[in-house]
């Protein structure tokens, strides 16, 4: 099977970002998303902080269109500085 064969699209794809802990951190990362799915509903966005508060991680569901679309926005992530990781 290959990787194509295994989404279908539109699906519903959890991205978890992590960063570090900054009072912008979650907006700025929904407006990141934002840029490439305009569709994307920030209230089921759900937020974590790290045991010792120095981390937070965000579970983003984007309704993906395009495996297109997934690279973009793991791009767009992936490339920004407050952005540690994306899973």
């Amino acid at each position: 099977m290959s990787n194509e064969e295994l989404l279908q699209f539109p699906c519903d794809f959890p991205i978890k970002v992590m960063g570090e802990t900054r009072d912008d951190f979650a907006h700025t990362i929904i407006a990141v998303v934002q840029q490439n799915a305009p569709d994307f509903d920030a209230s089921g966005v759900e937020m974590r902080a790290s045991s010792g508060g120095k981390y937070i991680s965000l579970t983003c569901t984007v309704r993906a269109t395009s495996r297109e679309q997934l690279d973009n926005i793991y791009r767009s992530l992936t490339g920004h500085p407050f952005v540690k990781v994306v899973l």
